[in-house]
């Protein structure tokens, strides 16, 4: 008896939080409607949902195992729920999904960020998303995609570019994936706050770095933890950017429409766009929004030439007809003469490689957005607060539009004989990145000026990609360099 009453506590307490996760269950699978069910799938464990098991896989690129085990589990639909990071997601899984996300995004979803984000990036909730990302299309338009301005912005690259291999890449060994990202953050500050200072670069990029090292780690904001540095280095940086908007604001002002420069840089496009609320927006707001741009200028676009860099490595055939392609192109040009948009017109292989590369592995897992209203797809209830993940994976490694889908073969992008919407590493359509043009100049300029002065090989042959989440080499893709003769 004594025994009994003293494990009574424990068994009472154990029935609760049984009963608990039995209630948990239960609202979290029961449908909302009469008429339609939920997607199929699971929830996983009580709180924390399926999340370490899509962690664990991400940590180890393999996020395409969490997806295809679902999808062949549930091989009949086109989708499937889960919960993640405690919240419930529906997980878009096939080109009929793809182009029904891209159809109806705006109308049935909104952007969604990890509530860590708005820490970081301050503000981020209170944004107007739709005419946020309506009015960075519009500039980026001109900015990046309009012909005078590719021409222009060519130009630009292949000049940094040289200077960036004249003193980064002088040496033997080097490591590829700090120098892309200080290729690509010099660029995008440049484009979008036409910050040049070398010494300012500098000291953004380590504030950068370690923005980007905290930016998806768990949100624990006291000393000494990645989040609590990432706030700081975030503090810092919209401090500077504060500076830079009101000195700018003052340019403006003091100077005409036809006089002032608008079109150097994103930020002065903003202010002589003539829209009130951006002309009278505190400076604080403005920072913000303008240093998640630069986050998503850069660190894509960074991460994929690494990738590349990887595959030229491992696969010398490929590397060869890159090879003989830009060494073309190099051989037509006078001593000094910088490359321009017809060039890059002609570096059809070259691009071919790079998005065979965004193919296998894409940068970031794909899109996240929140369900503004109950609706139904498939024949199945998908409610309002959900969010749904629109996963780049799902359909870019699948043998269903992709034969061989492991295989490295850049022929798949001649004649453009893709299955619509299989192949979405920019999005599509009217929601297609609208820095795509100006990431493609970066990656082939970069691409050129490399393969036409070196050859490398990795000094970690296994050396594995892993997602923390973004894609990123394991120990920074090291290599040894070797010179081409002249």
């Amino acid at each position: 008896m004594e025994l009994v009453l003293l494990f009574q506590p424990f068994l009472l307490v154990f029935t609760i939080f049984l009963s608990l996760c039995f209630l948990f269950y239960v609202l979290r699978t029961k449908p909302t409607s009469q008429k339609l069910q939920l997607p199929p799938g699971g929830s996983g464990w009580p709180f924390i949902g399926e999340t370490l098991e899509f962690l664990s896989l991400a940590k180890k690129n393999c996020i395409e195992k969490f997806i295809s085990d679902r999808q062949n589990k549930y091989s009949s639909y086109n989708l499937f729920k889960t919960s993640y990071i405690g919240e419930n997601f529906v997980f878009l899984c096939s080109t009929e999904a793809n182009k029904f996300f891209f159809s109806n995004d705006t109308k049935l979803f909104k952007t969604w960020f990890p509530k860590n984000f708005d820490k970081i990036f301050l503000h981020i909730h209170k944004l107007d998303v739709t005419n946020e990302i309506a009015k960075i299309r519009k500039q980026t338009s001109t900015l990046f995609g309009q012909h005078d301005a590719l021409q222009n912005n060519v130009t630009y690259i292949d000049a940094v570019a040289k200077e960036h291999l004249k003193v980064h890449w002088n040496r033997e060994e080097v490591k590829v994936h700090p120098l892309a990202k200080k290729f690509t953050l010099a660029i995008s500050l440049r484009s979008i706050l036409n910050i040049q200072d070398s010494e300012t670069v500098k000291e953004l990029e380590n504030l950068f770095n370690c923005l980007m090292t905290g930016m998806f780690s768990l949100p624990i904001n006291i000393p000494g933890t990645k989040f609590n540095r990432a706030v700081k280095a975030s503090r810092e940086i919209r401090k500077k950017f504060e500076g830079i908007i009101r000195q700018r604001k003052i340019e403006v002002s003091e100077k005409s429409e036809k006089s002032f420069d608008s079109s150097k840089d994103l930020l002065s496009m903003l202010l002589m766009d003539g829209d009130k609320n951006e002309e009278g927006a505190v400076e604080s707001d403005v920072a913000s929004n303008l240093c998640g741009y630069i986050v998503a200028a850069y660190d894509n676009t960074s991460t994929a030439i690494v990738t590349i860099v990887k595959y030229l490595a491992e696969l010398p055939e490929v590397y060869e007809q890159v090879y003989q392609e830009q060494i073309v192109i190099a051989n037509s040009k006078g001593p000094g003469e910088l490359l321009n948009l017809e060039d890059i017109n002609k570096m059809k292989y070259s691009w071919n490689v790079a998005s065979e590369v965004l193919r296998l592995q894409p940068p970031f897992s794909g899109l996240f957005r929140e369900v503004l209203t109950d609706f139904n797809y498939d024949g199945f209830l998908i409610p309002k607060g959900w969010k749904v993940h629109l996963t780049v994976h799902a359909t870019h490694k699948s043998s269903k539009y992709f034969q061989d889908p492991e295989k490295f073969d850049p022929s798949r992008f001649q004649e453009n004989k893709l299955v619509p919407f299989s192949y979405i590493p920019f999005g599509r359509g009217p929601h297609m990145c609208p820095g795509k043009e100006h990431a493609k100049l970066q990656i082939l300029v970069l691409m050129h000026n490399l393969v036409k002065t070196f050859r490398w090989e990795k000094l970690i042959p296994d050396e594995p990609l892993i997602r923390d989440p973004i894609l990123a080499p394991a120990k920074g893709l090291p290599v040894r360099l070797y010179r081409h003769k002249p």
